[in-house]
Parts: structure tokens; C-alpha cells; sequence
């Protein structure tokens, strides 16, 4: 079989603080005195964001956040990734760094450092918690997405909970960022109804999904994603891990794909879910039988739908073409 290490690729559905090493949350933890969270099996959002928060309390200090960007980066590369579009919500860090702006600079300059050593490009998807922020409040992060176009956020993202936060709470701030030429890329079909991808698509003006696979559940849905050319991020071993379907056998991404979807492969969060880039990619090979067709598909759907740069697009595409035409 053809080295899936070998296949140039992107990933687009990383939260960025929990693509943090087990090892890492450990040395963090016992750093500032704190009990190290319990990663496990997760039933439910309450049990998975819980742990998440106590993830995020450990990133204090310059220093963490240097190990941080350098950790992810080189665990990238070592997936064979040549891009990364993390999902960062600055919000938990305003006590610490003053501001939503500085706790900005903080994180784009440490990942442009470590991108520059390990030889992969980062942008970043500027994210809303549909939770916890206002409607000012998230307004205020989308006029500060489109700001920092010029050092690398490229997309704008919408995530938390779902469940009695619908699309259409957002309509304002995504339509700022919109005009702004930010990628729209919002959490919607996860934990709640596939009517949620709907009013992302059709209220948020959404380019790409976070998830998206209870797509299904509203008719004709599928086959305006598909005909629209709007990406799904899906993160297969998340929704198994949260129970969004029971089982891998009944994971909708081959259906997607014989659909003609636009799919992308991804960890969402390697260090509460345990499986990297990589692993996600095997995984679809071995136990959902997607061919090598189907995985190359997948790789050049994240490269064409995040906000990489042209030439690194077509060098990226390049190489997905080169790893096709070498013998299985």
C-alpha cells in the first residue's frame, strides 16, 4: 500500500491547545502544582470540555506556549503535513496577556517561529465560543480576525457546545468577517441536527463546516453541499469518542464521498481523542475502507478549501498527484 505519510496534506479541524502531547500536559501541570487531567473516553461534551479547560489552564507563560507551537509543528510534519489551520479563541487567555490583541501577538509570533524551524506553514481560524461570548464580544473577535489577515488568520470559526446556540445567533459577526475575505468555517452538525449545517450554509454564508456529517438528516442537504463545493471537516474517531454515531460502521464520510462532497480528514483533538493526522488517515484506509483515490481526494480538499497560499497549493497538489501515480 502506498505510504499515507507520503501524501502531502493539510488539516483544518485542530483545536490548537489540545493537539498538545500527554507528556507535555504532565510537565505543564506539575509545573504550576495542578492535578494532571484525567484523559479519557468521553460519553458526553460536559465530560470532554471539562477536561479541556483544565488542558488550557496550564498554557501560562511565554515558555509554554514556545513548547506548545514547536511540539505541534514537528508532530505535523511527522504526519506528513505541509499545512495547519488551528482554531484558537483567545478569550481564555485575556487575564494573562490584557487583551484579546496581545494574547493574539503572543500566539502568531511563537507559531511563526516554530513554523519557520520545522519547514510547514501555519494559519490560524480565529474562533467565536458560541457559549460563552456576546454578540459585542464576538463581534469584537471578527473585526480582530480581519486585522490580522496580514500575520496569518485566514478563516473564522464558531464552536462550543451547540446545543441552544443555532447559527442564526451569529449572523452579524460572521457577516463582518465575511466581508472581511475571512473563510467562513463554523462548528454545525456535531451535537446537534443537521439543520444547523443548513443555516451555517445558508445564514453564515459558510465555506466550510466543522463536522457537518449529521448532514443527512435534513433532505436535499447533501446535495447542496455538493453542489455548493462547501468542505466538511469531519474528525471521525471524535464523533465515535462523543457519541455522535455508535460506531465507525455507521459513519456517514463513504457516503459523503460517493455523494461528491468535499471532505477533509482530521484529529480535532489529538490529546483528549488519542489519534494524530495520520492515525485519522489509516484509520478511513483500515476500517472504513476509503481507497487510495478517496484519501488523496480528502488531502487536496484540505489544501484547495483552507487558506494556505497559492504556491504552496500547487506544490502541495503536485506531490498529491505524484504519491497517486506511484505504484501501490
Amino acid at each position: 500500500m502506498r505510504d499515507l505519510r507520503a501524501l502531502p496534506k493539510g488539516h483544518l479541524h485542530l483545536h490548537l491547545e489540545l493537539a498538545m502531547r500527554p507528556s507535555t500536559l504532565a510537565d505543564l501541570a506539575a509545573k504550576y502544582g495542578m492535578e494532571v487531567p484525567v484523559i479519557r473516553g468521553y460519553g458526553n461534551f460536559t465530560a470532554f470540555s471539562a477536561t479541556c479547560q483544565a488542558t488550557m489552564a496550564t498554557l501560562r507563560d511565554r515558555s509554554d506556549w514556545e513548547r506548545l507551537a514547536d511540539e505541534i509543528c514537528a508532530d505535523a510534519v511527522a504526519d506528513g503535513a505541509v499545512y495547519i489551520e488551528p482554531s484558537f479563541w483567545a478569550g481564555q487567555y485575556v487575564d494573562i496577556w490584557g487583551s484579546l490583541a496581545a494574547t493574539w501577538d503572543l500566539v502568531l509570533d511563537v507559531f511563526d517561529k516554530a513554523a519557520a524551524t520545522h519547514g510547514i506553514t501555519v494559519r490560524f481560524m480565529a474562533a467565536v465560543d458560541r457559549v460563552l461570548d456576546s454578540p459585542d464580544e464576538a463581534m469584537a473577535i471578527a473585526l480582530l480576525a480581519v486585522e490580522l489577515q496580514d500575520r496569518g488568520v485566514v478563516s473564522f470559526g464558531l464552536h462550543n457546545d451547540e446545543v441552544g446556540h443555532p447559527p442564526q445567533d451569529f449572523v452579524d459577526c460572521f457577516r463582518v468577517a465575511k466581508a472581511g475575505e475571512l473563510l467562513i468555517t463554523p462548528h454545525a452538525g456535531e451535537l446537534e441536527h443537521g439543520q444547523f449545517v443548513k443555516d451555517s450554509v445558508d445564514l453564515l454564508a459558510a465555506d466550510r463546516i466543522q463536522h457537518g456529517v449529521r448532514a443527512f438528516e435534513v433532505p436535499g442537504l447533501v446535495e447542496q453541499l455538493a453542489e455548493q463545493g462547501i468542505c466538511l471537516d469531519v474528525c471521525p474517531t471524535s464523533n465515535i469518542m462523543l457519541s455522535v454515531f455508535p460506531s465507525l460502521a455507521e459513519h456517514p464520510l463513504p457516503q459523503l464521498l460517493e455523494a461528491g462532497v468535499k471532505v477533509t480528514i482530521n484529529a480535532d483533538d489529538p490529546l483528549l481523542f488519542g489519534p494524530g493526522l495520520l492515525d485519522e488517515y489509516e484509520l478511513c484506509r483500515r476500517e472504513l475502507g476509503l481507497t487510495d483515490e478517496q484519501l488523496a481526494f480528502a488531502a487536496r480538499c484540505s489544501l484547495e478549501c483552507g487558506g494556505a497560499p497559492d504556491d504552496l497549493k500547487a506544490e502541495a497538489l503536485a506531490g498529491i498527484d505524484s504519491w497517486l501515480a506511484t505504484p501501490a
